[in-house]
Order: structure tokens, then sequence, then C-alpha cells
């Protein structure tokens, strides 16, 4: 729909939702001051190295929780080669073992937001089974119910390699090396956090160093972090940064008075 941002009575723009419409937020703005908190299409790199038992708890609570409704959700995975058949087969464990249904059953996968949402999300998974994807588990919707999904051997040519699903949709992108994990995961649009699962300590940090995110976890799950810690997206997951002092000073405007002594 259309926004109207009108030009009396707001000082500052605070918004927390789609990179689409934040992008139109901003383009009637009007010279308003943004903090936007968008999109999102984490990524989990799991080198060599990393504890897999660790790694796989980790992506699946941090993928599956709310249903994967949740922009810092993990939302993709690149896993090297040596460890991606491993990986998958404790993350399909893990994820089977989720409990599908109602919330006040205590179920963590329940319907998503909406029908649209849920078929939104499949016709993602049908794009990458079409082009040659392997369906680990999951897969077919009942109206908004859709289960816990996994998709194997995603690769570039595939939507849900970069498009969000916010749904409970998890693929697996296997890459030769870090260099190819950390080019793949650079080329999305998006740029809210990253993990890296990896005993290294040099190669967390020069990983770290190089994804174009706002936050990147070492050997732990994307997530929002405590209200003190700067929370903030890049490129297409928003602009600002927020936290509690982070938002003050966002929304706070400076006033200088400079006093000019004269000579008595």
């Amino acid at each position: 729909g259309d926004f109207i941002v009108t030009q009396e009575g707001i000082d500052f723009i605070n918004f927390t939702g789609s990179t689409e419409v934040g992008m139109r937020i901003s383009q009637l703005s009007a010279m308003r001051p943004l903090l936007m908190e968008l999109g999102g299409k984490d990524a989990a790199i799991v080198l060599e190295d990393a504890d897999l038992d660790f790694a796989a708890e980790n992506i699946v609570s941090g993928a599956y929780s709310y249903s994967g409704q949740r922009c810092t959700a993990v939302k993709r995975i690149l896993a090297t080669d040596q460890v991606a058949d491993d990986l998958v087969e404790k993350l399909k464990k893990r994820i089977e073992a989720l409990p599908v249904g109602d919330p006040r059953d205590n179920a963590v996968i329940t319907p998503l937001i909406s029908e649209r949402a849920a078929e939104s999300a499949q016709e993602l998974i049908e794009d990458a089974l079409d082009k040659g994807a392997k369906l680990v588990t999951g897969g077919q919707r009942e109206k908004n119910l859709l289960p816990p999904t996994l998709l194997d051997f995603v690769t570039a040519e595939m939507d849900v390699a970069w498009e969000e699903p916010f749904a409970p949709v998890l693929p697996v992108i296997r890459v030769k090396d870090v260099e190819d994990a950390i080019q793949i995961a650079n080329r999305s649009e998006y740029g809210l956090q990253s993990s890296v699962f990896t005993h290294n300590i040099d190669q967390a940090f020069y990983v770290a160093r190089r994804l174009e995110v706002g936050t990147v976890q070492i050997n732990n799950k994307t997530e929002r972090g405590p209200d003190h810690f700067p929370f903030l997206g890049v490129k297409a997951s928003g602009m600002g940064t927020q936290g509690v002092r982070y938002s003050i000073e966002a929304m706070t405007r400076p006033k200088v008075i400079a006093l000019n002594l004269q000579n008595p």
C-alpha cells in the first residue's frame, strides 16, 4: 500500500519490518532522520574444524525458533565439503525431533502468520527441488502450517539461496573452502548477521572482519543480543544502530551554542 509521511510533527522515523516497506518509507521521508531494522538472510558458516554437534544444536535453535519468523533467524548454512555430510545428518536428527502444531501445546513449529506466507515459502522449496536440491526433511505444508524443512545441495541458481522465506526453511549451500563461504555470504543483498563455527580463533576473526554484516556471532547462533549491545544491519538490512545508548543518540539532535566573549 501507500505510505504518507507528513511534514508536520515528525522529527524522526523508526521502523522495523520488511526491506520493501523500509525502502518505500525512505523514499518518502522528506529529509527526516531514519532508523530501520529490516530483513536478513543470516548465514551460519561451518568450517572443517567446528564442533558439529554444537553447531547443529545452535543452528537448529537459531533457524526454527518462532518458526523462522525472525529477522535474526539462521536463514542459510554455508558448510565446507569436508563436514557437510555429517552436519546434515546431525541437523536432520534434531529437526525431526522438533514438536509441530499448536503453540498452546508448546510446539516449536507453529502456523505461520498467514497462508500466503506459507505459500511463498512452499514456492521457494519447490523452485529449489525443481533445480536439483535434495529435500532432507519437511516440505509439504497444510494451509499455513509448514513443517521444519531442510534442503541440501542448494546452489546459487535457486531462489531460496538468496530470498528470505520468513518461515522454517533452511538451505544448505556446500562450499569448497573459507574463501568460497565468505564470497557467497557477501553476495547477498542483506547484511544483518552471520555466525561462524570454528575452533580456530584467528580464522574466526579473519572471517568476521570480511563479512558485510552488522554482527558476527562466533560459535553461536545469530540472535538479537542484550539491549545495551549495538544492533544494526548494513546493505538492505537497515540503517542506523539500535541499542539503548545508540538509539538515544540516533534520536537526539545536538545543538551548539557558542559564546564569544568580547574584550572589555
